[in-house]
């Protein structure tokens, strides 16, 4: 099967941004615009014609608040409380009525605005091209075919336009600006400080343009507030203006009386006049030290902004053609080797050429008047989702929205979320073969130990150990969001899943050596770091630690399941096993209970079996000195914790008490984690068909009630998939595909109304990791292939993806209604493989002829590559 998947979208709409305008939660507004990005910085583009937005983003930027930035010191006094209250089964304990609060708010960089004459628009289409990163317009009027293009690029961690005079040689005459900061949607609508001010009303601001009219800026100091980080830091952005033809003058616009713009120029523009080619070079930075914010406005330099001015000029120096002009060709050239070689590196198809120029539009029109799933748009889904994951990667994780915020104080802050969203992006980050992004989610957890180690011993009094919080803006990762509704600081789990990963990307990679990059230099000195030796056993261990202070033997359930408490118990007696408390399983509480401050939470059991195992196949890989007996601790520790519980339906409960009663009203499904992001459903048929009842129970007490978020759509569908279960997970994917999630931009909000306004790459970025798990699951030593393939996917292709046990899948096709499967599997290491299919009648033969049935192991050495075949019934 040969096919040549697509490599780019199409969409003939577009969404101009108004400043000032007061959006509704389901209009579109920005969120409508297309997107490019290097990890670092990015780009959302609105692609209106003739008054188009460039909303620049940095990875970094956060705004400070009034919020602490230190763990609650009365937290550790608390845990004695809490546990009494849990084993007394008193749910009036409310943390003495403590307020949550937040970390910082994630914001956009500087709006530039592209205002040229209006005309009757004859033709219009945008385009992302997914191998290049490219944003492209191209528009008809009377005077042409007019193409403007930007990416961002990472070679040189910049952000490029280019605009060209159209095909019939009208020059072009633009004016170009800064929007005012409090034009932009959710501006002043962060959180009062105690004097009821808001953190971007303290802020101040100034937009430059030189003489020479070389460039537009911004250059902004944060509000100050004691004891914060960043009391004498800001932002600038600056964006190179380079002109081929025509003139360039500065003139001052209108006033708006914005009190935050401090400069003597309120508003300068560069307007450009009939220009043959202009290219805009835009580098967005953050800085601890402006400064202080007293003496902001008085000043006429900025070191920020100077080093902006540098690096944006050596780029136009840099790539200069034989006309001795800046050559945007020339820059996009290096940048599309590396961007591509992260997008090209797994292509999927379903086989179908129908509506493959479609667009998008289109195709989210048709799905909404079809009951089956459109194969043009599962594709396309599915490769933004490997393109946003690209431009979000090298550096840090997604946020919850991804690398991208056209608006202030965006929902749940811009944050990390790390009890779901984060979790859900990076899903198919590995065996997706997204090298680049692996990385950078090891810089992002490096960047939190320090943090999460504090977490822990606060809150449990722990040693050596870590504690992940719910939250991070990025800089910090303290214990601070939590209250009597959203216990986090009792949310166990976290550490466990946030390695996983890494772990997952030993199995797909094998060891590697990772390099210091600027963002963790100052927390290791040398140049490189080995991942197993460095980071994924030394995160393991305090993983570990973990969950062996968290068991104490004076919470336990005796030999019939009772929850007991002895004080000053020592050890546990035969048939006893340890209770985890507190626990919390985001974001329910058992029927009838008033409290979500429970014990012993499925997702805590799981977690910690996980993490255990995890930690025995590392202290095996190294195999120091000794490493027997650390084995043996932890194996120990596995068989003491408390094992699973099932209702009368056979479902696998979320608490594992038997003074609990289950409650199915509520769209999380944290309790499965032993189906994933785990793996201990795949060869216990028990707790598999427990797993299934328990989404069969959730879906039907749920239904309608709140079940709009998109990630618990998404985390149902992973589930799903190991649980083999493909026609439950088609079916949530057209539930999604379906909805009004998708803008045209194919980029995503966090419900599938809309009813929240919030742009959110949950969906986007997750579907890779759904449809990688339909296709090939993987651990060390096995890969099933199809696994949960629907029955409407009758023929498809694969290429590229990474399995959990160092090999590489170079080739998957099926055609099930040929009974043809066909794969090809390069092993990097010696190794033995069972394989798997779950399409045919259970045999299948090598390349060599040689005949296997499920389950049976292949030896591989390394570099081998063989080709196996589905057996034909005849």
């Amino acid at each position: 099967m040969s096919y040549k998947y697509s490599t780019k979208i199409t969409s003939n709409s577009f969404t101009e941004i108004i400043p000032y305008y007061q959006y509704n939660k389901t209009e579109s507004g920005w969120r409508d615009g297309m997107v490019s990005g290097n990890g670092e910085n990015g780009v959302v583009c609105s692609c209106s014609p003739y008054s188009d937005t460039l909303i620049y983003q940095n990875m970094y930027f956060i705004i400070p608040s009034s919020q602490p930035r230190t763990v609650p010191p009365e937290v550790t006094k608390e845990l004695q409380e809490a546990r009494q209250a849990v084993i007394n089964f008193d749910d009036s304990w409310n943390i003495h009525n403590r307020n949550r609060t937040f970390l910082y708010c994630f914001h956009p960089g500087h709006q530039v605005r592209l205002n040229m004459p209006k005309e009757e628009l004859l033709n219009y289409t945008r385009e992302t091209n997914y191998e290049t990163a490219e944003i492209t317009v191209n528009y008809t009027d009377k005077n042409g075919t007019w193409a403007r293009s930007t990416f961002s690029s990472r070679e040189d961690n910049v952000t490029v336009t280019k605009i060209t005079k159209s095909d019939i040689g009208a020059k072009i005459n633009v004016a170009i600006s800064i929007d005012d900061l409090s034009g932009m949607k959710n501006f002043n609508r962060g959180v009062f400080d105690s004097k009821g001010n808001r953190p971007e009303e303290k802020m101040q601001y100034k937009k430059l343009v030189d003489e020479e009219c070389s460039y537009v800026a911004m250059v902004a100091h944060y509000p100050f507030f004691e004891g914060s980080e960043l009391s004498e830091g800001g932002y600038a952005g600056v964006t190179r203006i380079i002109t081929v033809g025509g003139t360039r003058k500065k003139i001052i616009g209108d006033d708006t009386n914005e009190i935050i713009n401090v400069g003597i120029a309120k508003n300068p523009v560069v307007n450009v006049t009939d220009a043959d080619e202009i290219y805009l070079i835009t580098k967005t930075l953050r800085t601890h030290h402006m400064g202080s914010l007293d003496v902001f406005a008085t000043l006429k330099e900025y070191d920020i902004v100077s080093e902006l001015l540098s690096d944006t000029q050596k780029i136009a120096e840099k790539y200069v053609d034989e006309r001795g002009c800046f050559s945007y060709d020339l820059a996009l050239t290096p940048h599309r080797k590396k961007h591509a070689g992260l997008y090209n590196s797994v292509s999927f198809s379903l086989g179908s050429k129908e509506d493959k120029d479609a667009y998008n539009e289109d195709l989210l029109k048709k799905q909404k008047h079809n009951k089956s799933l459109q194969d043009a748009l599962v594709e396309r889904v599915y490769n933004q989702g490997r393109y946003a994951l690209a431009c979000c990667s090298g550096f840090s994780a997604p946020r919850l929205c991804g690398l991208w915020t056209g608006e202030w104080n965006p929902g749940w802050n811009g944050a990390y979320t790390m009890d779901a969203n984060v979790n859900l992006q990076v899903s198919g980050m590995n065996t997706g073969n997204v090298y680049d992004a692996a990385v950078g989610y090891i810089y992002f957890i490096l960047r939190q130990l320090k943090d999460w180690e504090e977490n822990a011993a606060m809150v449990y009094s722990m040693k050596d150990a870590i504690l992940v919080p719910v939250n991070t803006d990025g800089d910090r990762a303290i214990m601070v969001e939590y209250d009597q509704y959203y216990p986090f600081q009792y949310w166990n789990a976290g550490a466990s899943w946030m390695l996983l990963p890494i772990y997952e990307f030993w199995q797909c990679f094998g060891n590697r050596i990772i390099p210091v990059n600027d963002k963790i230099s100052h927390i290791y000195k040398q140049d490189n770091l080995d991942l197993l030796k460095d980071i994924l056993h030394p995160l393991a261990v305090k993983q570990a630690n973990f969950w062996q202070q968290l068991c104490t033997a004076e919470y336990y359930t005796d030999i019939n399941g009772k929850a007991c408490y002895k004080k000053g118990k020592k050890e546990l007696a035969d048939g006893e096993k340890y209770i985890i408390l507190p626990s919390y399983s985001p974001e329910n509480k058992p029927n009838g209970y008033g409290s979500t401050i429970t014990a012993n939470a499925t997702m805590d059991i799981s977690a910690a079996r996980d993490g255990l195992k995890m930690m025995i196949k590392l202290e095996k890989a190294l195999a120091y000195e000794g490493y027997e007996k650390e084995v043996k601790k932890w194996e120990n520790l596995m068989e003491k914790l408390p094992d699973y519980k099932y209702d009368k339906t056979g479902a696998l409960c979320e608490w594992a008490m038997n003074e609990y009663d289950e409650n199915n009203e509520h769209r999380h499904i944290s309790h499965l984690y032993c189906a994933w992001p785990a793996y201990e459903a795949q060869n216990n048929e028990k707790l598999s068909k427990a797993c299934n009842t328990a989404i069969e129970n959730r879906n039907r007490e749920n239904a309608g009630k709140d079940d709009t978020a998109s990630h618990g759509w998404v985390h149902k569908a992973l589930v799903a998939t190991r649980l083999k279960n493909g026609a439950a997970v088609y079916d949530l994917l057209t539930t999604i595909m379906s909805s009004d999630i998708y803008f045209n931009s194919l980029m995503t909000d966090h419900n599938t109304d809309r009813n929240m306004g919030v742009f959110c790459t949950d969906t986007s970025i997750g579907t890779v990791g759904i449809i990688n798990e339909m296709l090939v699951y993987s651990n060390t030593g096995e890969i099933e292939l199809l696994p949960a393939l629907p029955a409407q996917w009758k023929k498809g292709s694969i290429y590229g993806l990474m399995t959990r046990t160092n090999a590489k899948i170079t080739k998957l096709e099926w055609d099930t209604e040929q009974e043809r499967v066909a794969c090809s599997i390069l092993s990097n290491s010696n190794q033995t493989i069972k394989i798997g299919c779950l399409v045919g009648n259970g045999t299948f033969q090598t390349s060599d002829g040689i005949t296997y049935k499920n389950g049976d192991e292949i030896v591989f050495k390394m570099q081998d590559e063989i080709t196996i075949f589905l057996k034909r019934t005849n």
